[in-house]
């Protein structure tokens, strides 16, 4: 029989809990398949740190890891205010200006210019939604509210305008920066933040390609803009992220749930990875044992099929990182083994040449009760495809591309390997399963590939081995 892997991803966030090289590693050998790096904080320094660690680490346990640039986008925060803050009593009247001085004018300082976007009437939510304010008027860059739900105001708090459309500013300069830095330190994939549109996905993709960079995008739904151009966006990025704590402020919590569903079928729908963020195990912060809820909203995530699940704060400043990633690989291994994935939504349209062999290569693999698919990829997208279509038996990727094999990292069911020769790929794959116990004489595997080795897009056959 096969040895048994969970098929679910885990990517995990570091920070100041997990700033050393011991803890990285030790990530990666309990579960962990993906390194998230939060551009919202920290400095160029400490992500150089980081990812030299993640790839030494990835070498010496012997697996691939994704690393994710996650840009910290048109993210607004208040500025400073006094060190006790500052109470906002509803029904009072607020004023909110672009690095106003709170000790001079009162007015409460903001780090963006809010004033040249937004409009009467429209809602601003602050410190992850806790408290509310309506705009009631604009004028000479001051922003005046309502205080619709008090309480205290501390600084560097974020803002949310869920009414408001920011009009095309979602890269902003920090983020190009911070996205050359990427490029220059061979990152994987980078998560685009409050995406609205797929043109939003469109700008940052020739960004990319103007400088040849094989980076993957994963688009961060966190916005209602987002989940009104759910599919555009789709089509748009290589992934989505559900970034739930954003989107619960935005749409209101109650629509997150229903629009996770909905967003995992269509990223199995159109073929790329979808990621499923936010409080996971928010009690794990600071407790060793999850809430129930916690272990429930993992299984179903993990039912509903979603590649990869990520931990923000429990690793990036939690007490207990590794125990963390050690319960989600438990709950996520017993939730596919007791309740296996059917995938709702495979485009059966439009079906292309790589797409048909995937359909083919699964089905084939089924009837003949095959161990495992071994797919031979040079870009990703063979592989990619036959994830889409959550077979019950692994996905063995087999690449002679080092970045391919590391964005393959998070993708569904699958284990992604890095040979250098592209003729005997699959065949090495083969052999490293039988090292490795997962295939015995006898076994039968199901490969694809294609008739000119190493070339992307050239996936063409279809061979089933028996294992000698």
């Amino acid at each position: 029989m096969a040895v048994k892997f969970k098929r679910t991803k885990i990517m995990a966030s570091l920070g100041p809990a997990t700033d050393n090289m011991q803890c990285v590693e030790d990530l990666i050998r309990t579960g962990v398949n993906g390194i998230r790096l939060n551009f919202s904080h920290g400095s160029h320094q400490e992500y150089e740190r980081w990812i030299e660690w993640t790839r030494t680490a990835s070498a010496e346990v012997g697996k691939p890891v994704a690393i994710v640039a996650d840009l910290q986008g048109p993210k607004i925060h208040v500025g400073e205010l006094p060190r006790e803050g500052v109470k906002l009593e509803e029904e009072a009247e607020i004023s909110f200006g672009y690095k106003a001085d709170y000790s001079e004018s009162g007015v409460i300082p903001v780090q963006y210019d809010l004033s040249q976007k937004v409009n009467p009437g429209e809602l601003l939510f602050l410190a992850d939604g806790k408290l509310c304010a309506e705009i009631v008027d604009v004028r000479d860059g001051i922003i005046t509210t309502n205080i619709k739900v008090g309480g205290k105001l501390h600084s560097r708090k974020g803002i949310n305008l869920p009414d408001t459309d920011l009009g095309g500013d979602i890269i902003t300069h920090k983020d190009y920066a911070d996205i050359e830095f990427a490029i220059e330190q061979g990152v994987d994939y980078i998560a685009l933040s409050f995406v609205q549109s797929g043109e939003d996905v469109t700008l940052l993709r020739e960004f990319l390609e103007a400088r040849e960079a094989s980076v993957k995008i994963i688009a961060k739904i966190e916005t209602n803009s987002a989940l009104d151009n759910i599919e555009d966006i789709m089509a748009a990025s290589d992934g989505v992220m559900v970034a739930r704590g954003d989107l619960a402020v935005e749409a209101g919590p109650e629509v997150v749930p229903i629009a996770q569903r909905h967003i995992i079928g269509l990223a199995q729908h159109y073929g790329k990875i979808a990621i499923v963020a936010t409080q996971m195990l928010a009690s794990m912060t600071d407790s060793s044992q999850p809430t129930r809820a916690e272990v429930s909203d993992i299984a179903t995530a993990v039912v509903c099929g979603a590649d990869c699940l990520m931990l923000s704060d429990e690793t990036a400043t939690g007490n207990y990182p590794t125990e963390a990633v050690a319960l989600m690989k438990k709950v996520s291994l017993y939730a596919e083994t007791n309740s296996p994935v059917e995938p709702k939504f495979i485009n059966m349209e439009d079906q292309t040449q790589g797409s048909s062999i995937a359909s083919a290569a699964i089905t084939l693999a089924h009837q003949l009760q095959a161990e495992m698919i071994i797919a031979e990829t040079a870009s990703g997208k063979t592989a990619r495809n036959i994830a889409a279509h959550r077979p019950q038996m692994p996905i063995i990727m087999a690449t002679t591309n080092q970045q391919v094999a590391q964005q393959l990292a998070v993708v569904y069911g699958s284990k992604s390997y890095y040979f250098q020769e592209a003729e005997k790929a699959g065949l090495q794959a083969v052999q490293k399963q039988q090292e490795k116990g997962g295939l015995e004489p006898g076994n039968l595997v199901v490969l694809t590939y294609g008739e000119h080795p190493g070339v992307a897009g050239g996936t063409d056959t279809i061979k089933v081995r028996e294992v000698q």
